[in-house]
């Protein structure tokens, strides 16, 4: 029997051919769904936390600079507890400045992935950024928040009047027409 008598002779075996690369090709694509659930959730993550950095972190920061931080070194005793109040003070500026640099270097690339675009992320960049916002908060939580707690509660005044500045500061813009 020749080769070509043998293809003719089974003519359906193409067509079952052809349905297992098709069946194989229709098994991924229903993977799809499943593959671009992670895409999306990347995208809301993205979007949130540009939003949070912009309305959150940023505000909580100039609400310290302008301030908490001037409270507090200006309730302190003079001398030493100054001193390390200053000290500590110039840290978290500095923090709040490399805290920034670094968000500044992946906003960019967060504002793509936020869009569904083409993307590199610095993951080296963002660990450094979590790992380190993570020490500013602790340091803050542990030694600073406790020490400006002792200072300002020495006057019941320096907590109301750094209550004063906060709420002046986050007061709706319509109202300094009124007052």
């Amino acid at each position: 029997m020749n080769t070509s008598t043998q293809a003719s002779s089974h003519p359906l075996e193409d067509f079952t051919h052809s349905h297992f690369g098709i069946v194989i090709q229709l098994d991924r694509l229903a993977e799809l769904p499943a593959l671009l659930a992670p895409a999306e959730l990347a995208k809301k993550t993205a979007l949130n936390a540009l939003a949070f950095f912009k309305n959150s972190v940023q505000v909580h920061h100039s609400d310290e600079e302008r301030a908490l931080f001037p409270a507090v070194s200006q309730s302190a005793t003079l001398g030493s507890e100054r001193a390390r109040v200053d000290d500590m003070v110039e840290e978290l500026v500095r923090q709040h400045r490399r805290l920034e640099s670094l968000w500044h270097t992946i906003e960019p690339e967060l504002k793509k992935i936020a869009k569904g675009s083409d993307h590199q992320l610095n993951t080296d960049c963002l660990t450094q950024l979590v790992e380190q916002y993570q020490h500013h908060a602790r340091f803050e939580e542990r030694e600073f928040l406790p020490l400006a707690h002792r200072i300002l509660s020495r006057n019941p005044n320096h907590m109301q009047a750094l209550d004063l500045s906060l709420h002046m500061m986050h007061r709706p813009s319509y109202l300094a027409a009124h007052i």
